[in-house]
This record gives structure tokens, sequence and C-alpha cells, in this order.
């Protein structure tokens, strides 16, 4: 026999209306009548019913995450993060992949915002259509990897420091000409980076070496380093802008016949689980994928439950990871 709400309230020794706000979070409920509801429930067996509670609340209990290339295995650990926070919440989880294309975007996410109660958004080179369409529904967003200056709450890596790290350590390495691999233009990861390749050249007091655009994927990073390093005065060096240009950039390399580092020294944005496995083993600044998806998910919740909250924006730092593709000792 299916127990039911009355039973929980009665063995509880509350009222049902009491029994509905602890389900739903509809009403500030004293700890002690909570964990008495908890227990009634544990003991009559009783399941909710996810739809009426959806009608009673205008909640769906759900979750959004819009981000492109989500069966990329580079984000897994970021996607796991999303998901684990929202279930200890209560949430589930619903994705879409917007391409990083504004037009598909903006269907892929309109899609999305009508079935969730907030939506993660990792925002394409021009999002203004996407961002104006969550503002008029009132729907909350919070920013996931790529930032707009705190016109949302945002939460993503730093970017333009650890960037120009990654070539002050080249330039010390005594490599002189230095390329960049620079992802999809318009993206404010693709822009910060550009930033920190730049301020790491002046910093080291060197000229502006190449930049060629490997529009954040491996194929036409490959296309473009291919062309790059088989040019008379290809660069002693590169940074590549996130994991999936790196892997292109190796593939150039291998491409030409060329060595890392013997040929080509070679330091990354991004880890990912086989840099340490590759030959020479990557030298990478590493995000905190899982950190940024847990602080996403408590951002929306918190933006969810505090319509009017000021707005917050979380840079998380990175770390260097010294391995031996930059052709010095780690």
């Amino acid at each position: 026999m299916i127990a039911t709400m009355a039973e929980v309230a009665r063995l509880a020794g509350v009222s049902t209306a009491t029994v509905s706000h602890v389900l739903n979070g509809t009403r500030p409920v004293r700890e002690a009548t909570r964990e008495q509801v908890l227990a009634a429930m544990a003991q009559v067996q009783y399941t909710p019913n996810a739809a009426a509670r959806s009608l009673a609340t205008s909640r769906t209990r759900t979750l959004g995450l819009a981000l492109s290339a989500i069966s990329n295995p580079y984000l897994g650990e970021l996607l796991h993060a999303v998901e684990d926070e929202s279930a200890a919440a209560g949430h589930t989880l619903l994705l879409a992949d917007p391409h990083d294309d504004p037009g598909y975007e903006a269907t892929a996410v309109t899609q999305l915002r009508s079935r969730v109660d907030g939506v993660l958004f990792a925002p394409s080179g021009d999002s203004t259509a996407t961002l104006e369409a969550l503002a008029a529904q009132g729907v909350p967003t919070v920013l996931v990897d790529r930032m707009l200056d705190g016109v949302l709450d945002e939460v993503g890596s730093e970017n333009v420091e650890p960037v120009a790290g990654l070539v002050t350590h080249l330039a010390e390495a005594g490599h002189g000409r230095i390329g960049f691999v620079m992802g999809l233009p318009g993206l404010s990861t693709t822009v910060e980076r550009l930033e920190g390749y730049r301020l790491g050249m002046r910093r080291a007091g060197l000229p502006p070496g190449p930049v060629v655009e490997g529009r954040s994927d491996s194929e036409p990073a490959r296309a473009v380093v291919r062309e790059l390093l088989a040019s008379p005065d290809r660069p002693a060096a590169l940074v590549t802008g996130n994991n999936a240009m790196t892997i292109g950039a190796v593939q150039a390399a291998h491409d030409l016949g060329l060595t890392i580092p013997g040929d080509l020294a070679l330091a990354a944005f991004d880890d990912f689980p086989w840099a340490d496995a590759f030959s020479p083993r990557l030298t990478v600044v590493a995000q905190p994928f899982a950190d940024i998806g847990r602080e996403a998910v408590r951002l929306l919740l918190r933006r969810m439950a505090e319509p009017d909250a000021e707005r917050r924006s979380l840079r998380l730092p990175t770390t260097f990871v010294h391995r031996e593709s930059c052709g010095c000792r780690p």
C-alpha cells in the first residue's frame, strides 16, 4: 500500500502543510520538526510525487547545464561535480550542448530553460540574445568557465596570470621565439588567455611571437600549427590555449617529424587525464574543474533562494604542473 502525506503527518505529529513545507522548501521549518518528518517518511517509506510537487511549488527540482562539448572527456570532472552537487541538494540535472554557436545556442537554452529552475551556462562569443531571454524570463542563471565581468553570478579560473606564467617559464628556459595557439574568437577565455600571452612576452622583454587560431579544437589547431611549424622561422616554443588544441599541436609536430621538446618546447593551458602519459609528459596549467562545478551549483542555488542577492564573481586559482614538454628538468 502506498503511503500518503497524511500518514506521514499523523506519525510525525504535525500538519500536512508542515510536511509539504519540509518536502518543498516553501517555508522555514524548525530542524527538530524537519527531522521528525523525515523520520516518519522513512518509516512509512513515503515517496513524494515529483509531478505534484512541481505543480504545487512551480519548481521542477531540476537544474540545467548548457555547456559546449559536454561529451568531451576533458570536461568530465566539471560535469561530475555539477551532477554530484545538484543531487546532494535534491535536484536532477538536464544537459544541453550549444556547440559554441550563437544561433544554435539560443535554441538549446530556450528548450532547456522551460524545464528547469535555474541554468548553469557557458556562453559563446556572442550570447547577447540568449542572456537577454534568460533575464526577461527571470531564469536564475550562473555563468560557468566564461566570465562577463559580473553581469551575472559567475565562476571560472584565473586565465591571464597563469598563461603569462607559462610564457615566463619558457622564456627563462632560454626560448626567445614563443608562439601562441588561441581559441575561438570572442570567448572570454580566449580573450583573457591571449592577454596573458602578450603580458608574458612583455615581461620577458620579447617581441610578439606568432599567434594562430586553433578554434578551441584539435583538428583546426593541428592544421594551423602544422603550417606554422613548416615555416622557415618557426617558433622555438608554443603555448596552447586549451587541452584540445594541445593535442592538435602535438599531432602537428609529429606530422612534420619534429620532437617535443627537442625541436619544439610546449606548455599548455588545461591538464587532462592523459597529459602525464604523453611522451614527453606535458607541462600544463591545471584548472580546478571540480571546484568550478561545485561553486557554480552553490551560486545557482543561492540565486534561486535569494533572487535579489548581490552578484558574485568567483575566480579560482590554477595549478602549474611542471613536467617535461617545456624542455627543462621538472
